[in-house]
């Protein structure tokens, strides 16, 4: 069993993993952690991305190896109940949300973007979470939320 030190949430944690492989989505997952989604173990639907650094990054594709030593943020990290990050209370506002199993994945690359660029352009957004798959179509209500959280009208 290896020992890796990941900082999770502004936290440094050691983490024991027999298999280097470990998708980092079951990592956390396994500490309680979660928002980040199972959706396809394919790295193509969005649901489990976090912030690896400031990036938006599919953690079913990342493993525990490749994350030793740097800084992952989950939705749990990113803002709190009583302080939303503006995504999260954008789209809160916008009523987001029908199912909501790709909505963490959706608020992580929102705010990844909104961290390179503070005021993106409407096909900017479109773009950045163009690999985030929604079932239940929001993604009109999307756009004007990142647009909002940009302190922009949406």
């Amino acid at each position: 069993m290896d020992s890796y030190t990941v900082r999770i949430n502004g936290f440094t944690r050691s983490v024991e993993a027999s298999d280097p492989d470990k998708p980092l989505l079951y990592v956390l997952r396994g500490l309680g952690l979660t928002a980040a989604k199972y959706g396809c173990g394919l790295g193509q639907c969005g649901a489990c991305t976090v912030l690896i650094e400031g990036r938006a990054t599919r953690s079913c594709q990342t493993t525990i190896a490749d994350v030793r030593d740097r800084a992952v943020t989950t939705l749990e990290g990113l803002g709190s109940s009583s302080s939303l990050h503006p995504v999260q209370a954008a789209f809160i506002k916008e009523q987001v949300p029908q199912c909501g199993y790709c909505t963490s994945g959706m608020i992580m690359s929102a705010a990844a973007l909104l961290a390179e660029k503070a005021k993106p352009t409407e096909d900017e957004v479109r773009s950045a979470l163009d690999g985030n798959l929604c079932r239940c179509g929001t993604h009109v209500r999307v756009v004007r939320a990142v647009m909002a959280a940009s302190g922009q009208a949406g």
